[in-house]
């Protein structure tokens, strides 16, 4: 059964867990539309607002929930891409024309938190998130120097791989065995971090699929890991969890949803291909959806974790 007040949208529910998440007339609705690629949403509450990524137009932008008004927060915005805030509050963005990491400070400053690693240029980091211990982790595939499109075409120095800058500063390589690691997400309990694999995208053969990967108990590695999802639409990028453990990520016809235990459990239908999500609002039970072109929300029945 399908809803929605934007044509090409709604609920397609594949296992009756599905049920509790969605609220039936809650419609997806377009907030912007205008973006050549959509990316990188991430909510600030204390402003009730959110940021997101027009990757290729070289800016980032802003809507106010207050009013739905949409501004220009950055311009240039040297082509980041992923976002995420840190325990201050903070904006930590991956930035792709200059192939780092950096930190916007609250007087509007740019810190860089990593832009090499062992004397070598990082490629083109591409999502991020924040642990609880205030490590900040990042995905590094090359996409931003393949080609003058999203930043400046470059020749990569290393292959792909996750990193973790400790709050000292130190950055490490926790996991060096995925193709392209994108998308990645630490669950609610902190346990295991999440990582999706865009291999596929340069190499058929490739299966695009979501690793789990297990913390170690200091959680500054990883211990072991498995397959979690294999996609069923295009490949996954960006992803978030719900407080109840079950993961809501971006596939080539919407998004996607996992119970904990892999099963997927349902969809919501985008009229473009998705690239990323975000759960925000006053009761973080918004979720935003960056498609290719547009920015989408809807309310579900669960809250961002």
């Amino acid at each position: 059964m399908s809803f929605g007040a934007v044509e090409g949208t709604g609920y397609v529910r594949l296992d009756p867990r599905f049920d509790e998440c969605v609220i039936g007339h809650a419609n997806v609705e377009r907030l912007y539309t205008g973006c050549r690629w959509a990316e990188g949403p991430v909510w600030f509450p204390a402003g009730n607002y959110l940021l997101w990524s027009d990757i290729p137009n070289n800016r980032i932008l802003r809507w106010d929930a207050n009013d739905g008004h949409v501004s220009t927060f950055r311009q240039p915005a040297n082509n980041t891409n992923g976002h995420t805030r840190d325990a201050q509050g903070r904006l930590v963005s991956c930035e792709h024309l200059t192939r780092r990491v950096t930190r916007t400070e609250f007087d509007g400053s740019i810190t860089v938190l990593a832009d090499s690693f062992e004397g070598k240029r990082l490629n083109s980091p591409n999502d991020v998130v924040v642990n609880s211990d205030g490590s900040v982790w990042f995905t590094d595939p090359f996409y931003g120097i393949a080609t003058d499109y999203e930043g400046d075409a470059a020749v990569s120095e290393m292959d792909c791989h996750v990193y973790r800058i400790d709050t000292d500063g130190n950055i490490t390589r926790p996991i060096d065995s995925m193709a392209k690691p994108n998308g990645l997400a630490f669950s609610p309990d902190g346990d295991f971090l999440f990582v999706s694999d865009t291999g596929a995208s340069h190499d058929p053969s490739l299966v695009p699929h979501i690793m789990r990967f297990t913390l170690s108990v200091d959680k500054k590695s990883v211990v072991d890991s498995t397959e979690f999802a294999e996609c069923t639409s295009g490949m996954f990028d960006g992803f978030r969890f719900d407080r109840d453990g079950r993961l809501w990520t971006s596939a080539a016809d919407g998004v996607h949803c996992y119970d904990f235990d892999g099963s997927l459990i349902g969809r919501i239908q985008i009229p473009e291909m998705v690239a990323n999500v975000e759960f925000g609002g006053a009761k973080r039970n918004r979720l935003f959806i960056c498609g290719q072109t547009s920015l989408y929300s809807v309310y579900l029945a669960v809250n961002g974790a």
